[in-house]
């Protein structure tokens, strides 16, 4: 039985594209149901794949799997043969926790800079809180980069669940024309010459919905 996940828009929904991505990448087969965000229906339908009433979610036979870390943790568990996470013992610990920062961290940038993978690229006047979570994430990717990343174009040579999870946050750093340094400008440029990343980019240009609040920033 195929794997089947949940979605909300691809237009906006972060969440979502985190394991998208994987699943992707790593061509692991799955269906997928996309629910429209801002709906009245909207979280009646994903009450109805997730205790949580959000997205995304993940079924696999009978298991259901919410919340994106935690998909990508099962996925990781049910397909060991896919390096989803470094391979190296001090690289897969470095990885899990960048992404657990980026799971509860980061709000001023989410808040002020939503992600919308539609939105031309203009900056807007952002928050000293902003700066500093671009600060700390530039900072961050370079240390990655530096460490564990010199084999490939990616945090930690190839694409990982950790690129999964900071998807967005690079979607963010080009839409909102964020200053950032040429490693993390690099590295972006990685990112969105990715199969899957312009698969997901396809997508999102081609749904129909659109929300007033994202659009209008």
């Amino acid at each position: 039985m195929a794997l089947t996940l949940v979605l909300a828009n691809k237009a906006y929904s972060s969440w979502s594209m985190r394991p998208w991505m994987v699943l992707k990448h790593f061509d692991i087969p799955f269906d997928e149901i996309v629910i429209p965000m801002n709906q009245p229906e909207t979280h009646a339908e994903m009450l109805k794949h997730a205790p949580s009433g959000k997205c995304p979610s993940l079924h696999d036979g009978t298991i259901s799997v919410w919340d994106s870390l935690a998909i990508i943790e099962y996925l990781a568990e049910t397909y060991p043969t896919f390096p989803i996470w470094p391979r190296g013992t001090e690289a897969r610990a470095y990885a899990r926790s960048l992404s657990a920062e980026m799971h509860s961290g980061f709000m001023a940038l989410r808040r002020e800079c939503p992600m919308n993978i539609r939105r031309p690229r203009r900056a807007i006047k952002v928050s000293e809180d902003v700066r500093a979570d671009v600060v700390r994430i530039d900072e961050a990717f370079a240390d990655a980069r530096t460490r564990f990343g010199a084999a490939g174009a990616f945090l930690f040579g190839d694409f990982s669940a950790a690129d999964a999870m900071f998807a967005p946050v690079v979607n963010r750093f080009d839409t909102y024309d964020l200053p950032v340094s040429d490693t993390t400008r690099a590295y972006m440029a990685a990112m969105k010459a990715l199969p899957a990343w312009q698969q997901w980019e396809r997508d999102a240009f081609a749904e129909p919905w659109r929300i007033e609040h994202y659009e209008a920033i």
